[in-house]
């Protein structure tokens, strides 16, 4: 097969695939009650909804990547590698499933995803260094830790390369678990920010075509997915999934040639938006920063008066378009992106904060 049929069946069959798994997903989740019971102001839908999609999209993903390996395009990304990824997969996919189930506490929360994340580093995969984007980089790999030796090969860790990959994972995962708010959301931004991932490993600099296979097949199992989860949606993500997209796009960033600023930028609005609502939980409000609640930015958008599809309209889009530009930039060109991302959250809260004010003044008068 050629390179671009190659690239075509690996997002076309993940989408069939995802797609198809969803049925059977759906009807596990009604038979065991993997169920969504609106309560509380967060939940916005008025039926119960099935939760373990994620599933689909993991199934969807994997069984491409697995099949993948039969083609000349993958024989250059290390088998370990994949081990690594399906292993976290799987592991996050457990935990979230056994959460949606019952309702673990916030001090278990965690346990899952940082498992997945040591078996992420342990498959090799890592960020050694992080480039300033005045000039030079940053060494993250100076600091090794021998554990134990077979066959005269040392196993250890490297200790601040593996501590950034992971709280790097984890800071991506919850991105989008705290983001699962309006249906079609994340597995939309999941479907945007791969093909971002996709465009990054076509450059000349990079050239990977492996990556461009993975990004396609995490691309396409989202937007299988995306058809039944988009408003009004059929089957929720779940904990499971609402955290494996987010940790797949960290992991991808990283294999892509640790392009973890493109990241940032693709996730950017997302990103800043639960790092204001985790802000203020912790020093304003002064409870946990677990403790569900209706406002973050897509809220505001619903209070405003935007329909679901609109505001997670908005959403993709700034993230299609900080992502297409950070494909196209550079160095600090990026930073003055990040900032650009910064200025159009402030007027992004500022529209919503005043069009809601004139809903209201509408409302009561």
């Amino acid at each position: 097969m050629q390179f671009s049929e190659v690239l075509i069946a690996a997002f076309a069959v993940s989408a069939l695939v995802s797609g198809g798994a969803v049925y059977f997903v759906r009807r596990f989740a009604l038979r065991f009650n993997f169920i969504d019971i609106p309560s509380g102001e967060r939940k916005i839908h008025k039926k119960p909804i099935p939760l373990l999609g994620g599933w689909a999209i993991f199934f969807g993903f994997f069984i491409v990547v697995w099949q993948s390996f039969n083609t000349n395009f993958l024989s250059d990304f290390p088998q370990k590698y994949f081990i690594g990824i399906l292993l976290a997969g799987a592991l996050i996919m457990i935990g979230g499933s056994i959460d949606d189930k019952f309702n673990l506490p916030a001090k278990f929360q965690w346990i899952f995803p940082f498992l997945a994340g040591l078996a992420i580093v342990a498959s090799g995969i890592g960020i050694d260094f992080i480039t300033n984007p005045f000039g030079g980089v940053v060494r993250l790999d100076q600091w090794n830790i021998s554990i134990f030796s077979i066959n005269g090969i040392a196993y250890q860790i490297t200790v601040f390369a593996d501590l950034f990959t992971i709280l790097w994972l984890l800071g991506m995962a919850y991105t989008t678990k705290f983001l699962d708010g309006l249906d079609g959301l994340v597995s939309g931004i999941g479907v945007v920010a791969s093909f971002v991932v996709f465009g990054i490993s076509l450059l000349p600099e990079v050239n990977q075509s492996h990556t461009a296979i993975l990004s396609l097949a995490l691309a396409g199992a989202c937007f299988g997915f995306l058809i039944w989860n988009w408003h009004p949606a059929k089957i929720f993500l779940g904990e499971g999934g609402s955290l494996l997209i987010g940790f797949m796009l960290g992991v991808l960033s990283i294999i892509s040639g640790g392009k973890i600023a493109t990241a940032l930028l693709v996730m950017g609005i997302p990103i800043l938006d639960v790092l204001w609502v985790i802000g203020r939980r912790l020093f304003i409000e002064k409870r946990s920063i677990f403790q569900a609640d209706r406002k973050h930015l897509h809220f505001r958008l619903l209070d405003a008066g935007f329909t679901v599809p609109q505001s997670v309209g908005i959403f993709l889009s700034l993230s299609a378009l900080f992502g297409g530009l950070a494909i196209i930039l550079r160095g600090k060109d990026k930073l003055l992106l990040l900032l650009g991302a910064i200025l159009a959250m402030i007027i992004l809260v500022g529209f919503v904060v005043r069009k809601y004010q004139k809903e209201n003044k509408k409302t009561f008068a």
